[in-house]
């Protein structure tokens, strides 16, 4: 084990994985040589060459489409787009192309591509650096849609989606690259150095995708989060006096329905929290899951706290983020219902 941050849980698995396998290659923009703009690949290029790891022109849809081919011809490419904002000129390659790519060949190629994008706000990076689009990629058959929380997870999830014979959609929440965030922007920062989550596990040891986490036992409400959420929801439980039950997703698709049920039906009560806007968010789908799986253990309505219905406002950040005071709120309003 060695703590790391979620960079270097990140590159490590990229690192881990190369070496094992010299089908995968690493490209995106500012990739190889700079080593990415959150330095993610930084030595890559230096270890294995640029035929391995290597810089792409600014064409998101044109990493993408070059990765299918290269996937189709046998090779695992993990692509990095530099902010998740910067994805919808590949939407095409990636939802009409990769996602199919199985379907349409009845099984004859697969696609075994990994989509890497930060994520999220909480950075002041304003309306085109701080969007959490993971509604668009769960809303595609055919593609996997993965968020870790943590460093740990971070390299066991990456290793594993390097692995999947179908494209991933790997969502980086960069307010975690460095360190767990509660929601609480005018506190210290806390490093990934000092919490439990950061001890690295060594060499190869995928995560299945699939399978989420429960960070809080809690028997009074389930509240379902994935990414940054986690911590915000942990923070709000402490701080509400709700002895809430925390669960990390991890994958949003495929998703733990066992364990959400499990831990709905214990305890009657959900509240689902995400930072993305609020219609038609991700949230959407798990309170309608909730509801189909879990409606006679209900006691209370399913509530969500989510952005805003609006482009993420640069000057107004913490007014659109869902903190602690919000997730708290809800959870005291669950269990008055």
């Amino acid at each position: 084990m060695a703590q790391m941050t979620m960079i270097e849980a990140l590159r490590d698995a990229h690192d881990v994985a190369m070496e094992k396998d010299d089908r995968v290659v690493v490209y995106g923009e500012d990739v190889g040589y700079f080593g990415g703009v959150f330095r993610v690949t930084a030595g890559l290029q230096k270890k294995y060459g640029k035929s391995r790891c290597f810089d792409a022109p600014i064409n998101e849809a044109g990493i993408v489409g070059t990765a299918i081919g290269m996937a189709a011809y046998g090779l695992r490419p993990v692509i990095e787009i530099q902010f998740a904002d910067y994805v919808y000129p590949a939407i095409d390659q990636i939802v009409s192309e990769a996602a199919r790519l199985r379907h349409r060949s009845a099984g004859d190629f697969t696609c075994p591509i990994v989509i890497r994008m930060p994520t999220g706000g909480g950075i002041f990076g304003g309306q085109t650096h701080s969007q959490s689009p993971e509604a668009f990629f769960t809303h595609s058959s055919g593609l996997k849609t993965v968020v870790p929380s943590n460093p740990s997870d971070a390299k066991g999830l990456l290793l594993a989606a390097i692995e999947d014979p179908d494209p991933v959609i790997f969502l980086e929440p960069k307010r975690l690259y460095n360190g767990p965030f509660d929601g609480y922007h005018d506190r210290p920062v806390t490093s990934w150095k000092k919490h439990p989550l950061g001890d690295v596990s060594d060499g190869y040891e995928p995560i299945p995708l699939g399978k989420a986490a429960i960070r809080r036992e809690g028997s009074d409400v389930t509240v379902l989060a994935y990414g940054t959420m986690v911590y915000v929801a942990e923070a709000a439980a402490e701080e509400s006096g709700v002895d809430a039950e925390v669960i990390d997703l991890r994958t949003l698709l495929p998703l733990d329905l066992e364990t959400i049920v499990a831990s709905v039906e214990k305890n009657g009560r959900c509240v689902i929290v995400h930072e993305a806007t609020k219609t038609s968010g991700f949230g959407a789908e798990l309170m309608s899951i909730v509801q189909e799986n879990c409606f006679y253990h209900l006691e209370a309505p399913i509530i969500r706290v989510t952005g805003w219905d609006t482009p993420y406002p640069h000057a107004q950040e913490w007014n659109y983020f869902p903190g602690p005071e919000r997730v708290g709120e809800a959870l005291k309003k669950c269990m008055e219902d």
